[in-house]
């Protein structure tokens, strides 16, 4: 299957902020149904010179770091392809990618960071979404950018992963978990 970035941008916007962070059994079925190959061919790197241009990246790295968050949902290879998207979003950034789409889809960019495990990149995340704030108005982001940062600061991971991970969580981050701590 073929795809152009304006198919998984299209996609996504109709989508909107009520499909993006809700979970839909769904809206996850829609997007293995249209996009599961285009997904599987961006991680083989298929679609890598998209990154050469803003919507190209940004349908890159919604296809990377949002699009297996859920296909796999409770599973690992859910975050498999982080690391992929995190640096295209580098890239993306350091060329005013971020800057040249459209504002409510600009947070795209700034979430491989956020999703992150290593504290650098959750500061790096602090600091995009701050100009976010300054440049938009968006001070949701924010809030959430710094959840997710206070969550790496104190476990060095984020909790709710560890099934999926395999990873045996400790009696801290499962009094965390009781308490109501992040789900994800």
């Amino acid at each position: 299957m073929t795809a152009r970035p304006q198919d998984v941008l299209g996609f996504w916007a109709a989508a909107g902020p009520e499909k993006w962070f809700a979970k839909s059994d769904a809206f996850d079925d829609a997007i293995r149904l249209k996009f599961e190959p285009v997904h599987l061919a961006a991680a083989r790197g298929k679609y890598d010179a998209w990154a050469a241009e803003a919507q190209g990246a940004l349908a890159l790295v919604i296809l990377l770091d949002q699009f297996p968050r859920n296909l796999y949902r409770d599973s690992g290879h859910a975050f498999a392809t982080d690391g992929k998207a995190r640096a295209i979003a580098a890239a993306a950034v350091a060329a005013g990618h971020d800057k040249a789409v459209a504002d409510e889809l600009r947070p795209f960019f700034y979430l491989p960071y956020e999703h992150s495990e290593s504290l650098a990149d959750q500061e790096t995340s602090i600091a995009l979404f701050e100009g976010l704030l300054k440049d938009t108005g968006d001070a949701d982001s924010l809030k959430w950018a710094i959840a997710h940062r206070d969550i790496i600061a104190r476990f060095g991971r984020f909790p709710h992963r560890n099934k999926a991970l395999g990873r045996s969580t400790t009696s801290a981050e499962q009094a965390f978990l009781d308490e109501g701590g992040f789900a994800g």
